[in-house]
């Protein structure tokens, strides 16, 4: 596989495809992240992978990946919490309850435009609310959309259908199969 550009600033993208043996730098984009409401989760997210990868190869004209992770809960999108307290909520809210998570990629190159979404059901176990503080003392949920990272322990995902690695943001398995068919 060539080298490409990241186009996110994810430290949990750049583990994923290093682990993986990819060769690529970080160029993360300015594409803006604000919650839309006015389309499904699925478009929402594949528009923000898309924007994404597009604005970092307008920069580079190089291949590019771009990727946008989402959580779903009963229709509604958690983005990343502004604060502890929202943090706090978002916890609630998933306890004992089964939600969706959603990552959009986009690849980007000269004649080239591929978007594609991987979905994973992640149901939550019931927590305490001192596991909740916990959690959120620990500041890991402040930089991820729902407010929790599947990787950071805490006991805090009772199981998952799909996709491991969809849940702490880029599904590796399809990113693969969509590099390999690129060649």
């Amino acid at each position: 596989m060539k080298h490409f550009i990241l186009a996110s600033a994810s430290p949990r993208r750049r583990e994923i495809l290093a682990e993986h043996g990819y060769d690529f730098t970080v160029i993360p984009s300015n594409t803006e992240e604000a919650v839309c409401d006015e389309l499904e989760p699925v478009e929402y997210v594949k528009l923000l992978a898309k924007q994404k990868a597009v604005e970092v190869f307008s920069r580079t004209k190089q291949l590019t990946l771009g990727a946008d992770t989402i959580v779903v809960l009963d229709g509604q999108i958690l983005g990343k919490p502004a604060n502890k307290s929202i943090n706090a909520q978002f916890l609630k809210n998933l306890s004992g309850k089964s939600h969706y998570v959603y990552t959009g990629f986009a690849i980007v190159d000269k004649d080239l435009l591929i978007v594609d979404v991987d979905k994973t059901r992640v149901e939550f176990n019931s927590l305490t609310d001192k596991d909740i503080k916990l959690y959120v003392d620990s500041g890991l949920g402040l930089d991820k959309a729902g407010g929790y990272g599947i990787q950071d322990g805490f006991n805090l995902v009772k199981e998952i259908e799909g996709s491991f690695y969809n849940v702490v943001g880029l599904p590796i398995e399809k990113i693969n199969q969509t590099f390999k068919e690129l060649k």
